[in-house]
């Protein structure tokens, strides 16, 4: 079978089967009794077998075998969690990513065996490193078997009114009625799935009437090491326990004739001799019809399971329908735009205008609900992540998650992966003190370690925090210093927040002992740089002694906003209407001078004014005595006016990137095509800022 097909799903529910067992695994260590984790781990153990086995890769199939057994015995209460189970299991997942990562690279699993691991689970067990190997397939035994007396199951089988009347007509049809029974092996791994094939393999001779268990319990892996069948068939009973031994992992089969003469109707047996082909294939067709009806009747008594309501869609897909959106919006915008002028003021033309600016506008809002993903996705390895890191540094640490039901774009949420590992990894290494200084200060030996999405406004929050040591300026200012980023004199001057924005510099690191967690200058730089790519933001709280929290700020999205159409030198431009705070009509004579730069009062706020024609470097239209038009804005904690020369107003926007060669420009985020086909560029606030 070509499994090629399925290869992205695999991959897909394979990360989520990984994802789930780190997570659980957590959650043993910590209640190693909790017999609900112990069954959901051996859940999905069992899972990743069945997919891995489906799919051919036998070292995985093997490996989660070995898993599945650990927790069979942890269930039976055999034996017991303990610390080095749990270390043992951790380096089996890790091995599994492994085998994950070839597959997603080249589609094979790759050859590492990973022995020491499978004998260091079967030591587990007490079994002392004998593997669990996948056995080699047999060739099927040219002549069955003898029947041995215990066989024979099938004639334990209770027929219904139903099935004697189906397996009746099949032999006055004259079709052979067999009984059969199935032996698996005792190693097999997928015992469901061989029972698949040998049904595949009988319907090529005939027609299964009866199975005992049902099909269903099969599909479900409910039955030990046999089940039996009732076969109607044109063929010999040879030919159909070979195609049976023909399937791997099957012990033995053994079947022979029945006598079901008496379910066959006594008006057909009159008839017997009439029956011509034609009337043979139409009898087979009924039969399956009635073997169908049979198999419906028992499965109406049991309820429907509730149908999956989600659906895996290719992110390219969505960014096809996001950009159909993007140009309907742009359409709209045009029509919008020729409702203005002369000639098309009638009612109805307004009326259809407002009819597509609602249906665009819902659109919009329900394609981003389709790309928005939870953050959970993202933040759910880290738990694991600060475990390594505490035996790693020795260090007593605990991780606490709030809004990890956050949803974000899928793009930002792709990308924002690993500035918060950089920041988790730079909270448990440089943030979080010693033991021992901890409990000389009064803190608790055991560090905590945050992460806190929540949704404000149009944009996300993340913040990332520790209750360490927090940031020590001083050295900061020292090391800055010493390496020319900074003069003495600048040092004097600068303002606690300046100085600890100088760590988010490339290559900038206090440590004083480089290791493989942090300490070679890579990490800050890097979420500042990836944050800012993505339009957000990163702000540092941080106390001496206390601990430092980081505040990440990231859109809701990065496709279509909501803006401010402003005017500066005869120019339209658009301002992001998640930034802005007031708008305000200020006279000159408002305008006072701090340290030479433009700064206004209001209310009680003192806001430092930039002038954006200066910032852009073009004529200003406005006259030097008229009131200004000024947007107020906001980054973190800090605000500031914006001088513009004149608004347009609220308008819905498509962001359109400027490409790799216009990038130097730090103060222009990207452009937007008008109504009349225009193009405005977009102001980024937070760099003006």
């Amino acid at each position: 079978m070509d499994v090629s097909q399925y290869l992205e799903i695999f991959i897909d529910e394979t990360k989520e089967h990984l994802q789930n067992l780190n997570t659980q695994i957590l959650e043993l260590e910590q209640d190693p009794e909790n017999e609900n984790t112990v069954n959901e781990i051996f859940r999905a153990a069992h899972s990743l077998k069945g997919m891995a086995g489906t799919m051919g890769y036998k070292r995985m199939q093997t490996l989660t075998h070995d898993m599945e057994n650990v927790f069979s015995e942890v269930r039976n209460g055999s034996i017991k969690v303990n610390s080095e189970m749990i270390d043992i299991l951790f380096q089996c997942l890790d091995a599994l990513d492994e085998y994950l990562t070839n597959i997603q690279q080249s589609a094979d699993e790759g050859t590492n065996e990973n022995e020491a691991l499978i004998k260091a689970l079967n030591e587990q067990m007490g079994t002392k490193g004998k593997s669990a190997a996948v056995p080699k397939e047999k060739k099927a035994a040219e002549e069955p078997s003898q029947i041995p007396a215990e066989a024979k199951k099938w004639l334990d089988i209770k027929l219904d009114d139903s099935q004697k009347s189906v397996l009746g007509r099949a032999a006055a049809q004259g079709q052979h009625i067999y009984g059969v029974d199935v032996l698996v092996q005792e190693s097999c791994l997928l015992k469901a799935a061989r029972a698949f094939l040998v049904f595949k393999a009988i319907e090529k001779y005939g027609e299964i009437i009866v199975s005992s268990p049902s099909a269903q319990d099969i599909e479900d892996e409910k039955f030990d090491l046999e089940f039996s069948l009732i076969v109607a068939s044109k063929g010999e009973v040879d030919e159909i326990l070979v195609a049976i031994k023909n399937v791997s992992e099957i012990e033995n089969a053994f079947g022979e004739a029945m006598d079901v003469s008496e379910y066959i109707p006594e008006e057909t047996k009159k008839q017997e001799t009439a029956v011509s082909e034609s009337s043979s294939t139409e009898m087979t067709e009924q039969l399956k019809t009635e073997t169908t009806k049979t198999k419906e009747k028992k499965q109406t008594a049991v309820s429907k399971p509730v149908v999956n309501r989600t659906v895996r869609v290719d992110i390219e897909k969505l960014d096809v329908l996001m950009n159909l959106v993007s140009e309907l919006i742009i359409a709209k915008n045009s029509l919008v735009s020729a409702s203005g002028t002369e000639g098309s003021k009638g009612t109805g033309f307004n009326e259809q205008i407002e009819y597509l600016e609602s249906v665009t506008t819902n659109l919009h809002e329900s394609v981003m609900k389709v790309r928005m993903v939870p953050i959970e996705s993202v933040v759910n390895k880290f738990p694991r992540m600060i475990r390594d890191l505490s035996k790693k540094l020795d260090k007593k640490m605990e991780l606490y998650m709030t809004g990890e039901e956050t949803e974000l774009d899928r793009t930002v949420v792709d990308e924002i992966g690993d500035p918060l590992m950089h920041l988790l990894r730079n909270s448990a290494d440089h943030g979080l003190e010693s033991a021992e200084i901890r409990r000389q200060r009064g803190k608790s030996e055991t560090g905590s370690i945050f992460l806190n999405a929540y949704q404000d406004g149009n944009n996300v929050v993340i913040e990332v925090g520790d209750d360490g040591n927090g940031i020590d300026t001083e050295a900061v200012k020292l090391k800055a210093i010493e390496r020319g980023v900074i003069t003495p004199e600048q040092a004097e001057n600068m303002a606690e927040k300046d100085i600890v924005d100088l760590l988010f510099n490339a290559g900038f690191s206090t440590a004083k002992v480089v290791s493989d967690v942090s300490g070679r200058g890579v990490g800050l730089d890097v979420v500042k740089s990836k944050i800012e790519s993505l339009s957000g933001e990163v702000e540092v709280k941080t106390k001496l002694g206390e601990g430092s929290t980081f505040i990440i700020r990231l859109p809701l999205t990065l496709a279509i906003i909501q803006a401010l159409m402003v005017v500066v030198g005869g120019e339209k431009y658009a301002i992001s209407l998640g930034s802005i705070q007031t708008l305000e009509d200020i006279p000159v004579s408002d305008i006072k001078l701090v340290q030479s730069k433009e700064v206004i009062n209001l209310r009680e706020n003192v806001i430092p004014l930039i002038r954006v024609n200066e910032m852009l470097d073009i004529e200003s239209s406005k006259g030097p005595d008229d009131n200004l038009m000024v947007v107020i804005v906001k980054k973190g904690d800090k605000l500031a006016g914006l001088v513009v020369d004149d608004l347009i107003g609220q308008q819905e926007i498509v962001i359109k990137s400027l490409g790799k060669y216009i990038n130097k420009c730090k103060i222009i985020s990207g452009a937007t095509i008008l109504g009349d086909g225009e193009v405005a560029l977009i102001l980024d606030t937070n760099a003006m800022l």
